[in-house]
C-alpha cells in the first residue's frame, strides 16, 4: 500500500482530532490541592479523601472536571439549594439556575459571599475558576456569556455540590 499525500493528510487529521477529543473530554486534574488560602473548613488530604467519594475529591481537591452530562444534578427541577459537597455551604438557589446546554449545571449567580474567584491558565488562557468560600473546594468556572440579569454562567461540576430541596 503506497503512501500518497492524501492518506497521509487524512491520517493526520484523524490522529489530530482525536488528540484534541481527548484532550477536551477528559476528566482535568492538576494534582493540586483546591484553593489557596485561609479557608474556614481546613482538613487533610487523607481526611478528605475519607469524606469525599473519588470524583468528589478529584473535583474539589484536585481541581478535575467530571464529564459532561454526567451529574444527577444536571436535571434537577425541584426548588432548593444547592450546596458544597465538601463542608455543606450553601452556593446556589435553584432559582437561579437554567439549561445552558454545556452538560454541566449552570447557574446565573451565586449566593452572597458563597463563591471565590481565581484565574487558571491550565487550557494555556485565562479561566475564571470557582471555589467555595468556606473550605476552598474548586467547584467549576464562570464566563460571560449567561442569561440576563447577570450575565453570567456559572458552569459547576455537580459531583461537587448536593442538593437539598425546600421545605414543602
Amino acid at each position: 500500500m503506497a503512501l500518497n499525500r492524501r492518506k497521509l493528510l487524512l491520517g493526520s487529521t484523524a490522529v489530530l482530532s482525536l488528540g484534541v477529543a481527548a484532550t477536551l473530554f477528559r476528566p482535568m486534574t492538576t494534582g493540586t490541592i483546591a484553593a489557596e488560602g485561609d479557608f474556614e473548613v481546613t482538613l487533610t488530604e487523607a481526611e478528605w479523601r475519607s469524606r469525599l467519594s473519588p470524583e468528589a475529591f478529584n473535583v474539589l481537591r484536585e481541581e478535575g472536571t467530571e464529564f459532561p452530562g454526567t451529574s444527577d444534578l444536571l436535571h434537577e427541577k425541584r426548588e432548593g439549594i444547592y450546596a458544597c459537597a465538601g463542608c455543606d455551604q450553601p452556593l446556589f438557589d435553584s432559582a437561579t439556575k437554567y439549561d445552558s446546554r454545556t452538560g454541566w449545571p449552570s447557574f446565573y449567580e451565586p449566593l452572597t459571599n458563597a463563591v471565590g474567584e481565581s484565574t487558571d491558565y491550565k487550557l494555556g488562557y485565562g479561566r475564571t475558576e470557582v471555589h467555595c468560600s468556606r473550605c476552598g473546594g474548586h467547584l467549576g468556572h464562570v464566563f460571560n456569556d449567561g442569561p440576563e440579569p447577570t450575565g453570567l454562567r456559572y458552569c459547576m461540576n455537580g459531583v461537587a455540590m448536593t442538593f437539598e430541596p425546600a421545605s414543602a
